[in-house]
C-alpha cells in the first residue's frame, strides 16, 4: 500500500508539472483571440486538480523510488499526462472523439508524429501550438524536467530517469547529481531550439511556425502546422535549417554537453555512436539521391539532391516531415526509409527505433559469432570504441530485439486482422513502434491515421507507447514476476 501511495504522490507532481505548461498555450490564446482560451483555463484546472488531488494527502509516503516503481510510474504518467492534454483538444475541435484526441496527444508526446487531423492550416494558432509544444516537453521528457525542476518531489530521481532515457546505456551521468545532469540536458535542449526557430524565421518562416516547428524538429517529433508538412513551404533554405537541427537533436545530448564544456569537437569524434550515426544518415542519403537521379525519379540532379537529402535524414532521424511523397518514389526507396528509421538515432537522443547503439552490438556480436565458426577458441571482446560491451549488457540487447520484433509481429497480425491491408499494418507498426509517423499504403506521407477504426486506432497508440519506452518499461508490467513481493 505504501509502494501505490509513494507512487500517486509522484504522479500528482507530473501532473501539477503539465498543468503548468499549459499557461503557453492560454498565453498564445489570449494574445491572438482565437477563441480556444476557455479550452485550456478548463484543462488547466482539471489537470491541476487531479494533480493536487493525488500529491497533497500522499506527502507523507514520500520515499525513494525502487526500479519497478519507476516502470510503473513512468507508464502510467505518460497514459495520465496524454489523457490530460488530450482535454483541450476535444473541446477545441468539434467532433473530435476521445479516441482520437488520445491518439493526437499521445502522438505528440511520443513524438511519432503521425495525425488524425485535417485542416491543420486552419486550426486555431493555440490548439497547433499545444500540439508542437507536447512533442517538445515529450522528446526529453516531461519526467527528466520533472526531476529537473521538482526535488520537492521528495524521491530520488535514478529511477525515473533511467526508465524515461532512451538507449540501453543509462547509467552514465554527466554530473554526480541526476537533477543536475537533467538540467545541463534541458539547458542544451532549449538552446539548440532556440537557434533552430531563430534559424527558420530567417529562412523565411513566421515566428509562429518558426516556433512550432523548432518544437517539433528538436524533439524529432514531425508534426507540422500544414497539412502537407514542410512540403507546403517548398522553400530550400527551410529544409535545409531544418535538416541541420535534425542531425544535431538525432544525436547523444550528452556528447553536446562534453562538447560543450570541452569547447571542442573532438568528442563527436571519439564517439563511435555518433561516427557511426552520421555515416550511416549521410551514406544513405547519397544512395538514395544516386538512386533517385539514376531511376529519372526527378528530370534534375538538383531535385533529386534536395529531396532524396531532406526526406532520408527525416525518416532515418524518426521525424517524419514530408518534403516529398516518397509512395511516388520506386518501391525499394520507401522500403528503405522505412528501415533506416528503426535504426539510426542515437541513444539518449529524443529519436525513436531500435537506437544505432544495439544495431553496433548487434552488427558486432554477428561478427565475433562468425569468427567463432572459423577460430573457436579465439577470444575477442566487443568494444565500442575503446570500451568493454559486458556480456549481460549484450544479452539485454538480444533480448530486447526478440521482444521488439514479436511487437512488430503481434501489431502487424493485429491491424491485418481488422481488415487493414497487409503492407500499411505492417509499416504501420514499425512506425508507430518507431515513433517515425508515416507510413505506407492508407498510412503514407500525404495521407494520416484517420483512416482507422477505433480499435484499430487504440493499437496504435499502445505501439506508440511501447516504442517510446523501449518495449521493456511496458511489457515488464505484464508479467507476473513484477507484481510479486
Amino acid at each position: 500500500m505504501t509502494r501505490v501511495v509513494a507512487i500517486a504522490h509522484v504522479l500528482g507532481g507530473l501532473l501539477l508539472v503539465l498543468a503548468a505548461t499549459y499557461l503557453l498555450p492560454i498565453g498564445w490564446s489570449l494574445a491572438v483571440s482565437d477563441g480556444t482560451t476557455r479550452s485550456f483555463v478548463e484543462a488547466a484546472l482539471a489537470t491541476g486538480a487531479a494533480g493536487v488531488a493525488l500529491w497533497a494527502p500522499t506527502r507523507r509516503y514520500r520515499r525513494e523510488l525502487q526500479p519497478r516503481d519507476g516502470c510503473l510510474l513512468v507508464v502510467l504518467a505518460w497514459v495520465a499526462m496524454a489523457a490530460a492534454a488530450a482535454v483541450p483538444l476535444m473541446l477545441g475541435i468539434d467532433g473530435l472523439s476521445f479516441t482520437d484526441a488520445f491518439f493526437e496527444s499521445m502522438s505528440a508526446l511520443t513524438t511519432t508524429g503521425a495525425t488524425v487531423l485535417t485542416g491543420l492550416d486552419t486550426l486555431p494558432q493555440s490548439l497547433n501550438l499545444w500540439r508542437h509544444a507536447l512533442q517538445w516537453f515529450g522528446g526529453m521528457g516531461l519526467i527528466v524536467l520533472a526531476v529537473a525542476i521538482l526535488p520537492l518531489l521528495g524521491v530520488g530521481g535514478m529511477q525515473l530517469f533511467k526508465a524515461e532515457t532512451p538507449g540501453p546505456m543509462k547509467e552514465n551521468k554527466l554530473t554526480p547529481r541526476i537533477t543536475q545532469t537533467a538540467k545541463y540536458l534541458w539547458l542544451i535542449y532549449v538552446t539548440l531550439t532556440a537557434l533552430c526557430i531563430v534559424g527558420l524565421r530567417l529562412a523565411g518562416m513566421s515566428w509562429f511556425e518558426a516556433v512550432c516547428h523548432g518544437f517539433s524538429a528538436l524533439s524529432l517529433g514531425g508534426f507540422s502546422t500544414r497539412d502537407a508538412s514542410v512540403a507546403a513551404f517548398d522553400s530550400p533554405a527551410i529544409e535545409a535549417v531544418l535538416v541541420a537541427f535534425m542531425l544535431l537533436a538525432v544525436l547523444n545530448f550528452t556528447t553536446h554537453f562534453v562538447a560543450l564544456r570541452a569547447r571542442s569537437f573532438a568528442p563527436y569524434a571519439r564517439d563511435p555512436e555518433a561516427r557511426w550515426v552520421w555515416a550511416s544518415i549521410l551514406g544513405v542519403a547519397a544512395a538514395m539521391v544516386v538512386f533517385l537521379w539514376s531511376t529519372a525519379t526527378y528530370e534534375d540532379p538538383w531535385s533529386a539532391a534536395r529531396h532524396g537529402i531532406f526526406k532520408t535524414v527525416s525518416m532515418a532521424t524518426a521525424t517524419g516531415y514530408t518534403g516529398a511523397d516518397y509512395e511516388r518514389w520506386p518501391v525499394l526507396a520507401g522500403l528503405v526509409l522505412m528501415g533506416v528509421g528503426a535504426l539510426c538515432s542515437s541513444s539518449g537522443s529524443t529519436g525513436g527505433g531500435i537506437k544505432m547503439v544495439r544495431t553496433m552490438i548487434l552488427v558486432k556480436q554477428a561478427g565475433r559469432e562468425l569468427l567463432r565458426m572459423s577460430h573457436p577458441r579465439a577470444i575477442q571482446p566487443l568494444l565500442l570504441g575503446r570500451q568493454i560491451v559486458d556480456s549481460p549488457l549484450i544479452l539485454a540487447v538480444l533480448g530486447y530485439m526478440l521482444l521488439y520484433g514479436a511487437t512488430v509481429v503481434g501489431v502487424t497480425l493485429v491491424l491485418a486482422a481488422t481488415g487493414l491491408d497487409v503492407v500499411s499494418a505492417f509499416s504501420g507498426a514499425l512506425a508507430c513502434i518507431n515513433n517515425v509517423g508515416p507510413a505506407l499504403g492508407v498510412l503514407g506521407p500525404m495521407d494520416n491515421y484517420e483512416v482507422l477504426g477505433d480499435f484499430q486506432t487504440w493499437v496504435c497508440t499502445f505501439a506508440m507507447l511501447a516504442g517510446r519506452l523501449e518495449l521493456l518499461t511496458v511489457f515488464v508490467l505484464l508479467t507476473p514476476g513484477f507484481w510479486r513481493r
